[in-house]
């Protein structure tokens, strides 16, 4: 596990001349570059490479092996659309959510806007995560001062694996399916989120670009299609990641998204969200063609080999 040691910033302050572009290259196709100001901390744990930098355009960003994964500015649309889209689709009132992944604290701040929940349980592989963002991104990471907020320290694979009928939501907030987040894009742990999912129960995933990523995309699509009955991908424009569009995978036994609503919830909700509200929820799941297509072609019958996600 990562050093329990005090956490050291070198605070690299830079002067005009040194003021460089912090450029992330995710499948080695592409570069996006962002001005620095300064690096807040660097840092390797058992598990990864973690980052904050300060940037010109974005405030403070983190990267886990030089990969943006949140930033001060954008974070909103990714945690409120992660967190509220599900929740509010529940037939009833969420009591007991699960977040695996989120070292941030950004979806479990969305998630504990909603009263009826008394649990928010946080799973992060990675230790020095969780701590790097208390320090350095608390506008997100002070949730987990939060009573409510139980955070687990562990592999979220071992730990789902262990759970039946436990949550009311289950959300998957994780990295790219590289390193420690390859494991949470198989069959196996699907179907062991789905059984930890109360009767009427709802996953959301984080699915990759579909303009950037398209066969990790599609993968995700191939794979949750042979477990849930029910899988409605939805999508929003986050400036900072791969292709400036992202999608997560809403997954159900039997509740579909734009059934019923808690309409009166949704209305409180929307008036301490930046991006979210009742009309963003429902223009969401409609999809371009080329989503539609990328979907379509992902049920279909494929070679167990051409199961990969590079």
């Amino acid at each position: 596990m990562p050093d329990s040691t005090p956490l050291e910033s070198p605070h690299t302050a830079m002067s005009r001349d040194q003021q460089y572009r912090y450029e992330e290259a995710p499948d080695g196709s592409f570069r996006n570059g962002y001005q620095i100001t300064e690096t807040l901390f660097e840092g390797q744990s058992d598990f990864q490479k973690v980052t904050v930098v300060d940037t010109v355009a974005y405030g403070r960003m983190l990267l886990l092996d030089d990969l943006v994964q949140t930033t001060e500015r954008d974070e909103f649309i990714y945690h409120e659309m992660i967190a509220h889209i599900p929740l509010l689709s529940l037939e009833r009132p969420p009591e007991r959510v699960l977040v695996i992944g989120g070292g941030d604290g950004g979806t479990a701040r969305e998630v504990l806007k909603h009263p009826s929940v008394q649990e928010v349980v946080v799973c992060e592989i990675d230790g020095l995560v969780i701590d790097v963002c208390k320090q350095f991104l608390p506008s997100m990471a002070h949730v987990f001062d939060s009573p409510k907020v139980t955070t687990l320290v562990r592999d979220g694979i071992e730990y789902i694996a262990t759970q039946k009928n436990a949550f009311d939501a289950i959300l998957i907030d994780s990295s790219d399916p590289v390193g420690p987040g390859e494991g949470l894009f198989t069959e196996a742990f699907y179907q062991n989120v789905k059984a930890a999912l109360k009767p009427g129960g709802i996953m959301v995933n984080q699915s990759e670009s579909p303009m950037a990523q398209r066969r990790s995309f599609q993968l995700v699509y191939r794979l949750l299609n042979q477990v849930f009955p029910i899988v409605k991908p939805y999508i929003a424009t986050i400036p900072t990641y791969p292709g400036g569009y992202w999608s997560w995978a809403y997954c159900s036994e039997s509740i579909q998204p734009n059934g019923a609503t808690q309409q009166l919830l949704a209305q409180s909700i929307e008036k301490h969200t930046q991006y979210f509200n009742q009309g963003i929820r429902e223009a969401s799941f409609v999809l371009p063609n080329f989503i539609q297509s990328l979907v379509s072609e992902a049920t279909q019958e494929v070679s167990p080999g051409s199961l990969s996600l590079c």
